[in-house]
């Protein structure tokens, strides 16, 4: 199975995700129309070199919606290092800790991962605050 994410890199908050037993673009398509319809669009939009990523129709849906694109240099993981970082807890934390039966039991324990890591889990790089603290730091504040 493949898993595409886009997040928010000051917050590091996973803004939309997907999987895919197969690695084409339409499945990162689809969670980065989401992603643009729910939070908007970014000034810049990084990724690195994958051919889903540098695809046509890829790109096509950013610069439709103003998006300047930035890929990452071959080879160059420090590049995007906040979402290689969001590889190693997604695989440490939900992946490896079970035994997934099938694509819809790993899409489903997915969905929860990605709501305590966005909610719950406390980052040290961001001096311990959630992702939504920083994303959300004006509504979360009026509510407590």
């Amino acid at each position: 199975m493949y898993l595409v994410a886009v997040m928010d890199w000051h917050s590091r908050r996973v803004l939309s995700w997907r999987v895919s037993n197969t690695l084409d673009t339409d499945f990162c398509i689809d969670a980065l129309e989401e992603a643009l319809t729910r939070h908007g669009s970014p000034e810049i939009f990084n990724t690195d070199q994958g051919c889903q990523f540098s695809s046509q129709d890829f790109t096509d849906v950013l610069e439709a919606h103003g998006v300047t694109i930035s890929m990452d240099g071959k080879g160059c993981y420090r590049d995007n290092i906040f979402v290689e970082r969001l590889w190693r807890s997604v695989k440490y934390e939900c992946v490896y800790l079970k035994a997934f039966k099938d694509g819809a039991q790993l899409k489903q324990e997915l969905g929860r991962y990605f709501i305590w890591y966005n909610q719950e889990r406390p980052h040290q790089g961001l001096d311990d605050a959630t992702p939504d603290e920083l994303y959300f730091p004006q509504s979360l504040n009026k509510a407590a």
